[in-house]
């Protein structure tokens, strides 16, 4: 065992703090810890475990506190907790339990306890024994070592011991790695990953996140095919899609699908249905990732500041782009989107982030049809466009703000996503290839439509209101009852609206009035 005595400086930019500053709110909840221990004279040794340590020696602050306790399972010390609570008249609190589930590679029971307003994990240190022809280890209580050699990485497996305030790095070279940028598992890696497959994911994840090397061993046996088989198959979808949304969430997402894509992992985590049309090529791995490399760049080159949302949506967008025109046939004999499965089947995140990403991949495809417009300005031609939609006889010239108005209306805060993605795909529409170069231009065309966007006044349309509402075109049109007749003329005022941004109510009624005479002169 070693322990911090001075601050590293290394060759890969990382610098290693020399002891772990605590934070008021961390002294206060360690005390706390302490003062259980001794009013029942317990032998329990503290220890916070993993990626606290890791990110406090790294100068980074973290509210993710795990506590690994090693004579007493988590849930007996969160009641003993609660007892002294009650010896001192303080009010207790509510324990929560999650089961450990050896089948999905989740070997412990954890339980959880809100102590000044932070939520602490407790949990026992393990050791593994496994029986003959079983991959299910019989847990028991182990020693901080023993614990330590059954992490997933050497940098998560250091910890820091309440008990005499001190790093303790039981597998002798978890303070190194973190020195060096070093990616490690603490056993054999092949090992390591058998016994929880997604430890793969998360080795990706660290790498990308702080830029750290995975060593060659390690790579080697992260696209080994006893480990991509116990990902698909040990691991939850669930899991597996949390893992993959804080990459995507993270601060180096392109590197972080690279190196799944590299280890050849990219289908075993985003597994696709069996009949997609057209086929899924090997050739979609790279480009797919390819797209969100240059979707990232174009991203923070243009200067663009999306919500966290917007930009999670937008990365998983762009790496679909390949995707974007495939289907399968699904149990009732309909054609779905491939994007639609993967995010409910093989990522199993929200079924709005599926619909929100085929969201953005439609108004891609109608920003494409509509970019050269704005571009040109030759709006003669804009009468061309298949939408589906009939356009309100209006002039040419204000054609083209209904139909931004329109798009915009659909997507609402997400236009700007849209509209950059669309600026990728503008004059190299096609599924399997990728942009090579040339991001200036784009962002130029980015710029181009944004401008023209906010010359309109369209940024806020979907906030604008009806001027005449349901009920007021039921009795212009002296209608009984709503029906198929009042959707259209809904649809008509609102493009009516979008053509004459500065109309009133009364104009309004009056263009409907003309319109409705109109019809019947002609009927």
């Amino acid at each position: 065992m070693s322990k911090t005595n001075g601050t590293f400086s290394t060759k890969c930019r990382v610098v290693v703090k020399e002891n772990i500053d605590l934070t008021d709110k961390e002294k206060q909840i360690f005390d706390r810890l302490l003062e259980v221990v001794r009013h029942f004279s317990l032998e329990t040794k503290l220890r916070v475990a993993g990626g606290w340590v890791r990110d406090k020696l790294l100068g980074k602050e973290c509210y993710d506190i795990d506590i690994a306790i090693d004579n007493l399972l988590g849930r007996e010390f969160c009641e003993k907790v609660n007892e002294y609570l009650t010896s001192t008249g303080e009010e207790t609190h509510g324990i929560g339990v999650i089961q450990s589930n050896p089948d999905q590679s989740k070997h412990l029971e954890t339980a959880r306890m809100r102590l000044f307003d932070v939520w602490i994990d407790f949990v026992n240190l393990r050791s593994e024994d496994y029986a003959a022809n079983s991959r299910i280890p019989t847990m028991q209580f182990g020693s901080a070592e023993q614990d330590a050699y059954r992490r997933d990485l050497t940098i998560n497996s250091l910890f820091y011991n309440i008990n005499t305030s001190s790093v303790e790095d039981f597998t002798g070279r978890g303070l190194d790695d973190l020195k060096f940028g070093k990616i490690v598992t603490p056993l054999p890696p092949k090992e390591t990953f058998l016994d929880d497959p997604l430890r793969v994911l998360r080795a990706i994840r660290f790498s990308a996140r702080f830029e750290f090397e995975m060593v060659e061993e390690l790579k080697v046996a992260a696209a080994d095919n006893d480990v991509k088989s116990a990902i698909a198959d040990k691991i939850s979808r669930e899991r597996i899609g949390h893992e993959i949304d804080l990459m995507v969430s993270g601060n180096q997402p392109a590197k972080a699908m690279a190196c799944v894509s590299e280890l050849g992992l990219l289908w075993v985590v985003f597994t696709p249905p069996k009949n997609c049309e057209p086929l899924i090529s090997e050739e979609h791995d790279k480009v797919c990732v390819r797209y969100m490399d240059a979707a990232w760049r174009h991203m923070h080159e243009a200067g663009c500041s999306f919500s966290d949302e917007q930009r999670r949506l937008y990365l998983y967008a762009s790496l679909f782009i390949p995707l974007r025109k495939t289907v399968y046939i699904d149990n009732k004999k309909k054609r779905v989107p491939v994007v639609n499965y993967i995010f409910r089947n093989s990522l199993k995140l929200k079924a709005s982030d599926a619909d929100d990403v085929m969201r953005l991949h439609n108004a891609v495809k109608k920003f494409l049809s509509l970019i050269p417009f704005v571009l040109c300005k030759e709006d003669e031609q804009i009468g061309e466009i298949d939408w589906e939609t009939d356009i309100i006889d209006v002039h040419l010239s204000l054609k083209l703000r209904i139909l931004l108005g329109l798009l915009l209306r659909e997507i609402k805060d997400f236009w700007r996503p849209a509209l950059m993605i669309s600026t990728l795909l503008h004059n190299n529409d096609s599924s399997v290839e990728v942009i090579e170069g040339g991001l200036e231009k784009r962002r130029r065309v980015f710029r181009d439509v944004e401008q023209e966007i906010l010359k309109l006044g369209l940024e806020k349309v979907w906030e604008v209101k009806p001027l005449i509402n349901g009920k007021e075109i039921i009795k212009i049109l002296e209608l009984g009852k709503g029906g198929p007749v009042v959707s259209e003329w809904q649809r008509k005022l609102l493009q009516w609206q979008l053509a004459y941004p500065s109309g009133t109510a009364e104009e309004c009624v009056d263009w409907m009035t003309r319109q409705t005479q109109s019809k019947r002169a002609r009927t």
